[in-house]
C-alpha cells in the first residue's frame, strides 16, 4: 500500500510531537525545582526550610522518575519502522476496525489526520494486546464490543 506511507509518518510524527510536548514540559519542571532549591538554599526559617527542602526533592524525584519515563517512551517510538507494511498488527501498524481506528506504537491518546481519527496507543494496552499479531477480517472482543480489523498496513 503506497498511499499507506504518508498517514503512517503523520501518525509517527504526532506521537514524536506528543513526547517532545512531555518531555519539555517535565525538563521544564525541573529547571524550576531546582531553582526552588537554590534560593530555599539561601533561607534559613528551621523546621520550615528543611520541610519546604525535602518537599522540593520529593518533587524534583518525581519529575526525574518521569523523565526516565518519557526518554523509554521516546526509545520505544524510535524502534518503530513506518516503511515496513506487514498483513498482521505489530508496533508501526495502521489498524481501521469497525469501530476505531489505531495506531500501534505508543499511548499518545487520540490524533486527528488527513480528518480521520485514530487512538495511539501501545502494544502492552488491554486493547493493544488483543489487536498484537491479528490479521485482516480478525475479530477481537473488548468491553462488550466486537472489532472487526478491517484494514492493516
Amino acid at each position: 500500500m503506497q498511499d499507506s506511507q504518508p498517514l503512517k509518518n503523520a501518525l509517527f510524527n504526532a506521537c514524536l510531537e506528543f513526547v517532545d510536548s512531555r518531555l519539555n514540559a517535565i525538563t521544564h519542571t525541573i529547571n524550576e525545582i531546582q531553582v526552588s532549591l537554590t534560593s530555599e538554599t539561601k533561607s534559613s526559617a528551621g523546621d520550615k526550610h528543611e520541610t519546604g527542602r525535602a518537599m522540593l526533592q520529593l518533587e524534583r524525584e518525581k519529575a526525574g522518575n518521569q523523565l526516565a519515563e518519557i526518554k523509554k517512551t521516546k526509545e520505544i517510538l524510535f524502534k518503530i519502522d513506518v516503511s515496513k507494511s506487514i498483513n498482521q498488527v505489530g508496533l508501526g501498524s495502521v489498524i481501521y476496525t469497525n469501530k476505531a481506528n489505531y495506531f500501534i506504537a505508543i499511548s499518545a491518546g487520540e490524533l486527528t489526520v488527513n480528518n480521520t481519527k485514530f487512538y495511539a496507543i501501545s502494544a502492552q494496552t488491554p486493547i493493544g494486546k488483543l489487536l498484537m499479531g491479528k490479521a485482516v477480517n480478525s475479530k477481537i472482543k473488548f468491553r462488550d464490543d466486537v472489532f472487526i480489523l478491517e484494514k492493516i498496513f
